[in-house]
C-alpha cells in the first residue's frame, strides 16, 4: 500500500509539474509579446486597435482591418464547415461497418494535410474556379478574397470537428436511438431530438476546436486571402487576417513597424484566450441546463 501511494503521489506532482510549465510558459509569451511590443502601445496608443491606416512610409498601422479579416474569414468558415461535419459525421455512424471505416480513414487523411498544401489548392483550383463561376454571373472578381479563405478554412477545419462529433455520436446510448425509431421517428428526426440533444456539449466543443483551428492558420489563408489591409464591403472582396499580415510583412520588419506586429501578435493570442473563455463557460451553461 506504500508503494502504491508513493506512486500514486510521484504521478501527481509530475502532472501538476507539467501543469506548472505549460501554465509558465504561456505567461512568458504573453510577457515576451507584451514586451516586444510596448513601443507601439506608447507611439500609437488604444486608437491602434480602432485604426484603419496602415502606412509603413509614415509609419501610421491600424490594426482592424487585420482583426475583421480574421474574425469574417474564421466566422465564415464556421459556419459552412459545423453543417458539413455534422452531416459527415452522422453518416459515418449510421453507415455500414465497411463503409464507415473507409470514410473515417478519409476524413482523418484530410487532417494529415499541410496546411500549405491547402493553399496552393486554393490558389491554382478554388480561386480560378470561383473566378469562372461568378464570371458567369457576370460578377467581375479574381476570385481571391474573405469567400475563398474561408471555403478553404472550413475544408481544414471540417475533419477535426468530425471526428469529435462522430465519436460523440457514437457514445449515445442504443436504446435511446432504438426508443426514437420505435416511436415513429425518422433518421433527421432521431438525429436532432435524440443525438444532438444528449451529445449538446460534446458537439459544441468540436465546434470551437475547429474556431481556435481557424483562428491561428496563415500560410492556407495566405496564398488565397487577397492580402489587402483594409475592411472588405463584401464577400468578394480581399482582406487581410492577423496571421497573414505577420507572415508578409515580418521578414523585412524593423524599429515600430515590427514592434506592431508583436503587437498584432499580442491581441491574436488574446484573441484566442478570450474566445477560449467564453467557450468554456458556454458549456458549463450547457451542461447546467442538462442538469450536469
Amino acid at each position: 500500500m506504500k508503494r502504491i501511494t508513493l506512486l500514486d503521489a510521484t504521478f501527481r506532482n509530475i502532472c501538476l509539474l507539467c501543469a506548472g510549465v505549460c501554465g509558465v510558459l504561456t505567461l512568458a509569451l504573453v510577457v515576451q509579446l507584451a514586451g516586444a511590443s510596448s513601443e507601439a502601445w506608447r507611439t500609437l496608443g488604444w486608437n491602434f486597435l480602432i485604426s484603419t491606416e496602415w502606412d509603413p512610409v509614415a509609419n501610421v498601422y491600424g490594426a482592424l482591418p487585420a482583426i475583421v479579416g480574421t474574425l469574417l474569414t474564421t466566422g465564415l468558415a464556421l459556419v459552412i464547415a459545423l453543417p458539413l461535419a455534422f452531416v459527415c459525421a452522422l453518416q459515418i455512424v449510421e453507415a455500414p461497418p465497411a463503409l464507415s471505416r473507409m470514410l473515417s480513414h478519409g476524413i482523418d487523411l484530410l487532417a494529415a494535410i499541410p496546411s500549405v498544401i491547402y493553399g496552393m489548392w486554393g490558389l491554382f483550383v478554388l480561386c480560378p474556379l470561383l473566378q469562372e463561376a461568378f464570371w458567369l454571373l457576370e460578377i467581375d472578381t479574381n476570385g481571391f478574397g474573405v469567400l475563398a479563405a474561408a471555403l478553404i478554412l472550413s475544408l481544414m477545419i471540417l475533419p477535426y470537428i468530425c471526428a469529435v462529433m462522430r465519436d460523440v455520436l457514437k457514445m449515445t446510448p442504443v436504446l435511446l436511438k432504438e426508443a426514437a425509431m420505435g416511436a415513429g421517428c425518422t433518421t433527421w428526426e432521431c438525429a436532432r431530438d435524440i443525438l444532438m440533444r444528449h451529445g449538446a456539449k460534446e458537439l459544441l466543443g468540436g465546434a470551437f476546436i475547429g474556431l481556435g483551428r481557424a483562428l491561428g492558420e496563415t500560410m492556407a489563408v495566405l496564398f488565397v486571402v487577397g492580402n489587402v489591409i483594409a475592411i472588405p464591403e463584401h464577400l468578394l472582396e480581399g482582406c487581410t487576417t492577423i496571421a497573414a499580415t505577420l507572415a508578409n510583412n515580418f521578414a523585412e520588419a524593423d524599429g515600430l513597424q515590427r514592434s506592431v506586429l508583436f503587437a498584432l501578435g499580442l491581441v491574436l493570442l488574446l484573441m484566442t484566450f478570450g474566445i477560449q473563455v467564453l467557450a468554456q463557460g458556454f458549456l458549463r451553461k450547457t451542461a447546467q441546463k442538462k442538469g450536469a
